[in-house]
């Protein structure tokens, strides 16, 4: 940093002073990178026009309703989240769960900006009782079930294994394009590093990651916890 700061906090050691004010220039250089990152992402040129006016199931009231639709007025950005959750599954996804029961606190203040979807391929009727299980009435659910957006857009792997992709897409006077997707969950990375690519916007890993112990070891959230 271009100058020293005077900050301390009681009983410290120099020790720990010297060793703080260096992470603070990493976290300094890390601030910096994702602010370019962020600029990065959005100078994108518009990707792809929309691969089809996919026709999905509201979990709420099992009407049909078209992604174009999902566009509310006034808005011309939709987020999409893939939730893990196969027809034939017991239980969704613990750890998408997880992110979601804190993304369905942001959603009304999300809704000031843009249009906010999760949407999984199981049954309208399995994504209303989890809906409800988890207290999320401000989340709106869709089931793309009977439709190839899963595979279209990385949410379902060839052999229909789901994944939490998380995509944007953008509406303008020349049609709906994809604007971005979390394709760093597809990245090659090193062994035993998570994925990470959704980390941004889950609170529960940026709060550990403040923490001495971090993020526990092999540590994962549960649906539920005794």
């Amino acid at each position: 940093m271009s100058q020293h700061h005077a900050l301390q906090f009681p009983g410290e050691s120099a020790a720990y002073r010297s060793a703080r004010d260096a992470l603070l220039e990493a976290e300094s250089a890390l601030r910096r990178q994702l602010e370019n990152v962020a600029a990065l992402r959005r100078a994108l040129p518009p990707g792809g026009a929309l691969a089809q006016d996919y026709d999905f199931a509201d979990a709420a009231t099992a009407e049909q309703v078209r992604l174009s639709e999902l566009f509310s007025p006034g808005r011309d950005t939709l987020v999409l989240y893939g939730y893990m959750y196969a027809p034939q599954a017991a239980a969704p996804c613990p750890l998408c769960t997880s992110m979601l029961d804190s993304l369905a606190g942001a959603a009304a203040h999300l809704a000031q900006h843009l249009d906010l979807v999760v949407v999984a391929k199981a049954a309208p009727r399995q994504l209303k009782a989890v809906a409800n299980e988890r207290g999320w009435g401000g989340l709106r659910l869709l089931s793309w079930g009977n439709t190839t957006f899963g595979r279209d857009y990385l949410a379902e792997t060839a052999d229909g294994a789901q994944m939490p992709m998380l995509n944007v897409f953008q509406r303008s006077a020349s049609g709906i394009h994809h604007a971005w997707g979390s394709e760093l969950l597809y990245a090659p990375r090193e062994p035993g590093l998570h994925s990470r690519h959704v980390d941004l916007m889950w609170p529960l890993w940026n709060v550990l990651d403040f923490t001495p112990a971090g993020r526990g070891g092999d540590w994962l959230p549960s649906l539920h916890y005794d």
